[in-house]
């Protein structure tokens, strides 16, 4: 039953009522950040017409914050009827359920944020909040095409099981016959591959800064047994505070099952290890490999392997070689952890041996960062975007808009429709 009454804590609130949902708005900023005072309690008794419709909206309005508060609460009385958390058995993280959580009419599509070989990332602002989101938008036609479906089907499963600062979060997911669709954070201070070509390259603090934060969050996913095999410049954007997330996650895999072994070729050619293209087998040392590229690239503004022909046979056979020239301007320390890291010896390489991922946050040229601030997020950052507004986009190159008329189109035949389960 629908009521317009509400139960209101002490903060003197105003609260508008929406008849066709049943529920109750309370106001908000103009960021779509509800206006109680901290110190105030604060409480609503809500009824609902439509608790799914209710559900979304709440998510969307309130964010990440009312999804971590309220997670526990939906499991409260699993044994009871109610389902228990689905925690996954090799990477010891919670499954969210994310599947059909929206639906494209939930979003206005501003622009294009960049392409890709199977679709396109979007900006779109909430109906809802009118707060701002990207949704990365992959035809299946072509992920069937380019045989990605596995891969397409990981990403959604660790994107739906990872909560960390430096790593961009999925709100929901869904499809319809021709496309799928992600809802994920937009990060509005563009690519870091952007800042990088500007600066042509970064002092040591900063590279050191940015270098720090991409290890935390692979550190994670290699504690949760994720292997992430593409890390580069493209795949990291500066978020509005200046601190970096991590995207893309196409080429991430699970890897309990295997051992932690994987054969597959895939990756950015100057980013991946001796032993990806040797297809010998290799395991999650091949990210701190591309940790120490992409110090090396920040530091030097040019990757360790570099080839001005740009041959991938060239290229390949100087990565196997192993020899890296060091600019003699790099400091002691960052040499001495990048030989550590540029090793094709996996019995020396930092982040392969005994003491894991220790021996890298433990190194001397990183004496001065106190990791559990910059897990925090109490480090200031060296660079913070110029961002003029909500939804400010103007960080990303522009592209050619598509026919949006292609994504509504709920009726037309889907092809595969059981290949992509969970979204």
């Amino acid at each position: 039953e629908v009521t317009e009454e509400a139960s209101v804590g002490t903060d003197g609130g105003r609260w508008s009522h929406t008849p066709d949902l049943g529920i109750f708005h309370a106001q908000t900023d103009v960021h779509g950040n509800v206006v109680v005072p901290e110190d105030r309690i604060r409480a609503a008794l809500v009824y609902a017409a439509d608790p799914e419709r209710m559900r979304r909206e709440l998510d969307l309005a309130l964010g990440q914050a009312w999804d971590d508060e309220l997670e526990p609460l939906r499991h409260a009385g699993a044994g009871a009827g109610e389902s228990a958390p689905n925690v996954d058995p090799y990477t010891g993280l919670t499954v969210r359920h994310l599947k059909g959580r929206y639906k494209l009419q939930d979003f206005s599509i501003l622009r294009t944020l960049g392409t890709g070989s199977f679709g396109r990332v979007h900006l779109v602002r909430s109906v809802h909040n009118q707060r701002f989101y990207a949704i990365k938008v992959l035809r299946k036609q072509h992920v069937v095409k380019m045989k990605q479906v596995e891969h397409v089907n990981n990403e959604h499963l660790v994107l739906s099981m990872i909560r960390h600062p430096f790593l961009v979060n999925l709100w929901g997911t869904f499809q319809d016959p021709t496309f799928l669709y992600l809802v994920m954070d937009f990060v509005p201070g563009g690519e870091l591959f952007s800042l990088l070509r500007q600066s042509r390259r970064f002092p040591p603090k900063v590279a050191k800064f940015y270098i720090s934060e991409v290890a935390l969050a692979i550190d994670f996913l290699h504690m949760h047994n994720i292997i992430y095999r593409d890390l580069k410049p493209e795949n990291i954007l500066i978020g509005a505070d200046g601190h970096l997330k991590l995207i893309d996650f196409g080429f991430a895999k699970v890897t309990a099952q295997t051992n932690g072994m994987c054969w597959t070729l895939c990756g950015t050619p100057d980013y991946l290890a001796p032993e990806v293209i040797r297809a010998k087998g290799y395991n999650a040392s091949v990210d701190w490999w591309s940790v120490g590229v992409l110090l090396f690239e920040m530091l030097a503004g040019y990757p360790p392997f570099y080839t001005e022909d740009g041959n991938p046979i060239k290229l390949y056979e100087k990565i196997i070689a192993g020899h890296v020239n060091y600019p003699s301007f790099f400091e002691p320390g960052a040499k001495d952890l990048l030989q550590s890291l540029l090793t094709a010896d996996l019995s020396k390489r930092f982040g392969n041996l005994h003491r894991g991922s220790r021996d890298i946050f433990a190194h001397m040229w990183f004496a001065e960062i106190d990791w559990e601030c910059l897990y925090r997020k109490e480090i200031p950052a060296p660079y913070i975007p110029n961002i003029n507004m909500d939804g400010d986009a103007s960080k990303f190159e522009r592209y050619p808009e598509n026919d949006l008329s292609e994504y509504e189109r709920p009726d037309a035949p889907d092809e595969y429709p059981h290949l992509f389960p969970d979204f």
